[in-house]
């Protein structure tokens, strides 16, 4: 199953999992619009594909104001974006993302794969990805963390708090992890 990244975000909404808040558009009046509907001076637009990289590619853009907004979208909407991770054809981008920017202290990674060997849950995480995951997967693949979880038992709290003592965590953000994590 393909998800955009802000249905994905509908869904950790609905189970209370903390997000920034964003406007899904289909075109560029939207787009601008959606600024006067969201907090802040400064936001992050994002095409809309199923492939990662779209920050690399130019699908992802700080901007400050309708104008800049509006233009991304122009640029966009209708195109194709191509990525590391699509072929020569690239994605279509039928919708752009806008949404609240937040500061940010740390720059984790976190994913979640089916193994169909083992029909186990992988969580992979790690402190030194991001936007860069699959440079730290080929060059220090060491840094990222991984936990099975038996989807016929679920996540246990251990396994969560096993993840945040490797990415470095400290206090709080031990014990809130394993709650998010499995949430």
């Amino acid at each position: 199953m393909n998800l955009h990244e802000y249905q994905a975000k509908q869904l950790f909404k609905e189970y209370d999992l903390p997000i920034s808040e964003g406007i899904i558009c289909h075109s560029a009046d939207e787009a601008a619009m959606a600024l006067f509907q969201l907090n802040g001076d400064r936001w992050i637009a994002k095409c809309q594909v199923h492939a990662g990289g779209r920050g690399k590619a130019g699908g992802v853009k700080l901007v400050n104001n309708a104008e800049e907004v509006r233009a991304f979208a122009h640029k966009w909407l209708g195109n194709r974006l191509v990525t590391f991770q699509t072929d020569k054809q690239g994605q279509p981008v039928n919708s752009i993302y806008i949404e609240e920017t937040c500061d940010i202290e740390q720059e984790l990674y976190l994913g979640a794969v089916i193994d169909r060997s083992s029909q186990q849950i992988i969580f992979m995480a790690s402190s030194a990805g991001g936007m860069n995951i699959e440079d730290v997967a080929r060059e220090t693949p060491h840094l990222i963390h991984k936990v099975e979880i038996d989807p016929l038992f679920g996540g246990m709290p251990y396994q969560g708090r096993e993840l945040a003592f490797k990415l470095g965590l400290n206090g709080e953000q031990i014990n809130s992890l394993p709650t998010h994590l499995y949430n």
